[in-house]
């Protein structure tokens, strides 16, 4: 086969179609990590610097700092600020039905939303897949208050989570519409619906409240002709067959320290969708060697390579705690042994 642009080599991945080598991307690289291998690179830069097959963006929201800490976004969240590429969620403007029916989300038709994706997909198209990143029915409705609050809300009043799960899912796909008009072809949805020793709700909670909006969500993706990678951390083992029966193309990321197996998974669902994953980024390549990077990166390549379908990443993403040199390790290993015959 002729060799692919990284656009080619991850929609055609997506589709289960034959592919030149296995690609590669991440959903953050941690500013730290970029520096360490070459302090001259941006996000941007350092894509096509290691020959990563895609570049994930957002849309623009606006934001205020309120506290030293604390920073107030549009959809009215307020995010801890840790100093790392991920902050967290602590509060929000809703607490009950009718704080819903006064709340005011984000206006998906604002111009201003997409300036990214308008740069991104000029700049990349035709050489990176362009990937954005938006919600399903989990993150969106779990931050608008603090996360024990939603959790209480799932048993105590479920109409409640369930109108919240409508709004975001109006929201983004309106979002998803205008941001096909600008070009966009692939987004991931980010929502984590498992702790390592399962899913944060009864399989019969998430059947009766979650699953008909990811399903919902994901047929709308799908008629505006996206193509779906879907992330979950955690043990999602029993949530599984509604996750992948809801229409997505690719699940990401197969959690080693949650107990999910590669293989498995790969063997089970491996016809159905691809796989993205799954060099372990909690142990393997934070406190391993680069010899136990290759080795499991070789592991993962042996299983997902087979029958195609497969993207390598780590377990997560390479956040500010991977050592840099093992993630230069990863992406050799599979430049050597990735390739397609």
């Amino acid at each position: 086969m002729k060799e692919l642009t990284s656009e080619e080599r991850i929609i055609r991945t997506l589709n289960l179609q034959d592919v030149d080598r296995v690609p590669t991307f991440e959903w953050l690289v941690d500013k730290k990590v970029i520096n360490a291998i070459n302090p001259e690179l941006n996000y941007i830069k350092f894509c096509y610097e290691m020959g990563l097959d895609a570049i994930c963006i957002d849309c623009d929201y606006k934001s205020e700092r309120i506290s030293e800490k604390q920073i107030k976004n549009e959809w009215g969240m307020i995010i801890q600020d840790t100093g790392q590429a991920h902050a967290y969620p602590i509060d929000g403007p809703i607490r009950t039905f009718k704080d819903l029916e006064n709340y005011q989300p984000p206006d998906p038709k604002d111009p201003a939303r997409y300036c990214s994706i308008e740069k991104a997909v000029a700049d990349h198209t035709g050489k990176k897949a362009v990937i954005l990143h938006l919600n399903d029915v989990f993150s969106i409705p779990s931050r608008l208050m603090p996360f024990d609050d939603f959790l209480m809300l799932i048993l105590d009043e479920p109409e409640t989570v369930k109108a919240l799960i409508n709004m975001s899912i109006d929201v983004n796909l309106a979002m998803a519409k205008e941001a096909v008009k600008r070009g966009i072809r692939i987004i991931y949805t980010g929502d984590d619906y498992a702790y390592n020793s399962g899913p944060m709700m009864a399989p019969s909670q998430f059947r009766d409240i979650f699953y008909p909006g990811l399903k919902r969500v994901m047929k709308g993706y799908k008629d505006l002709g996206l193509l779906i990678l879907k992330h979950t951390d955690g043990n999602i083992m029993p949530l599984i067959e509604m996750i992948i029966d809801s229409g997505i193309d690719c699940l990401d990321p197969i959690d080693p320290i949650a107990g999910m197996n590669l293989r498995h998974i790969k063997e089970k669902y491996g016809s159905r969708i691809a796989i993205k994953g799954n060099v372990d980024c909690a142990k393997t390549l934070t406190f391993g060697s680069v010899e136990d990077t290759i080795e499991e990166t070789k592991h993962c390549l042996e299983i997902g390579m087979e029958g195609g379908g497969y993207i390598l990443s780590s377990s997560n993403s390479i956040h500010s705690e991977v050592k840099p040199e093992n993630y230069i390790a990863m992406l050799n290993t599979n430049n050597k042994f990735g390739k397609y015959s």
